[in-house]
């Protein structure tokens, strides 16, 4: 028999759970009345938001598919980051994760691309970049709609969890300032 502590995490879990997947149906329901489709290219999400998104039916008609760029390589190799980009201002910035969406949209030949870099923890921090910082950037027809830096609290999976919901968040956003 489960403690009240632990039961009341299995209610927020699931609770989460329903509201992340509430906003990825949202999701899916603009992507299909404007006929668009979307990319992903995540770094410290490692494939959630492509995970979520897919869980829904008949998800291959828009979600073109994701590319998980963990490390710098990835992110050069199979995104087009300029590598002096990364060493000027390192993955996990806003110059990074901006030509990681505009590298997902491209690669994946998608109108729209979500892409995540961030500091996940529990190591990992550093001053200036501490555990929960995240950079998740929108490109919708090959220009960046925005760039948004988010300071994340909770252990490694709160970071990921919140990082899906705000990337989610944010296309939502980009469809509602059309």
């Amino acid at each position: 028999m489960q403690n009240k502590s632990a039961q009341a995490t299995m209610h927020n879990v699931d609770l989460e759970l329903k509201q992340d997947k509430k906003l990825a149906s949202e999701v899916a329901e603009l992507l299909v009345a404007k006929g668009m489709t979307l990319a992903t290219a995540e770094s410290c999400t490692g494939g959630a938001i492509g995970a979520l998104l897919t869980s829904l039916a008949g998800s291959s008609s828009w979600f073109n598919g994701g590319i998980i760029s963990y490390t710098n390589d990835a992110k050069i190799n199979l995104l087009g980051v300029p590598p002096g980009i990364i060493n000027k201002y390192g993955a996990v910035s806003q110059e990074v994760v901006e030509y990681m969406a505009t590298g997902g949209c491209e690669a994946l030949s998608s109108s729209m691309c979500v892409a995540v870099s961030g500091v996940a923890g529990p190591g990992g921090g550093t001053p200036s970049k501490p555990v929960g910082t995240v950079w998740i950037a929108w490109c919708a027809n090959g220009v960046v709609a925005n760039s948004q830096l988010y300071q994340l609290s909770g252990n490694r999976n709160k970071v990921q969890n919140t990082a899906v919901r705000m990337a989610l968040k944010g296309i939502i956003s980009c469809f509602l300032e059309d």
